[in-house]
């Protein structure tokens, strides 16, 4: 029934994949386009919290809520990830830039503690995180002993990371089976196209192989 109409099927698009993959893409410019027009006028209608836009609550629009939706929003986190090169754009607490998740979920208790929780990697590690009396850390008030050998873990952690002072930050897709899925939707329909009008150059087994 979803298969394209050249090969028999009756052209229906899979709906849900390609409302996903078309928000998905949404989330994608959200992190990655935050200097332009579009964003500064989404920032100033829901403001920021954590160098994140706010979800606006009821008085959003229906499409800024659903690119917020709770469940959304986790999967779409679940198949990105940060690549770190010189640290300058990757918040140390906020963005999931080692090990996949945050240090602000997986030190909650640190973050909750820190004075600076929108600093970057670049200047956590230019402070020195190497131990925990280091000049980098920050803190509200002293630690308790607890939450020192919390931050030791931190730091251990932290020992074998090497920043690449040419190379900058971006963000990268995660690719699984799922993702996959979304891609056809996306992309299948140009290469049938292609398949029509060069027969000779994409034969149509080897896309479905590939796909």
């Amino acid at each position: 029934m979803c298969s394209s109409k050249e090969v028999g099927g009756l052209g229906v698009r899979r709906i849900r994949e390609f409302n996903i993959a078309l928000l998905g893409k949404w989330c994608w410019r959200v992190m990655e386009d935050t200097h332009s027009l579009w964003y500064r006028v989404l920032s100033a209608r829901y403001g920021v919290e954590g160098g994140r836009l706010m979800g606006g609550g009821r008085d959003a629009s229906l499409w800024w809520r659903d690119i917020c939706a709770p469940g959304r929003e986790e999967w779409f986190s679940d198949h990105v990830s940060r690549s770190v090169g010189n640290g300058r754009n990757t918040r140390f607490w906020v963005d999931g830039w080692l090990g996949g998740v945050a240090f602000s979920v997986r030190f909650s208790r640190l973050y909750d503690l820190s004075l600076d929780r929108e600093v970057s990697v670049s200047d956590m590690f230019q402070g020195g995180w190497g131990t925990i009396d280091g000049a980098a850390w920050r803190w509200r008030r002293r630690l308790f002993v607890w939450e020192e050998e919390m931050l030791g873990d931190l730091t251990l952690l932290l020992q074998n990371v090497i920043l690449q002072v040419h190379k900058d930050d971006r963000w990268m897709w995660i690719w699984n089976h799922l993702m996959f899925s979304l891609l056809k939707v996306l992309i299948m329909p140009l290469l049938l196209n292609l398949q029509l009008n060069y027969r000779g150059l994409f034969p149509l087994c080897g896309i479905k192989m590939f796909l």
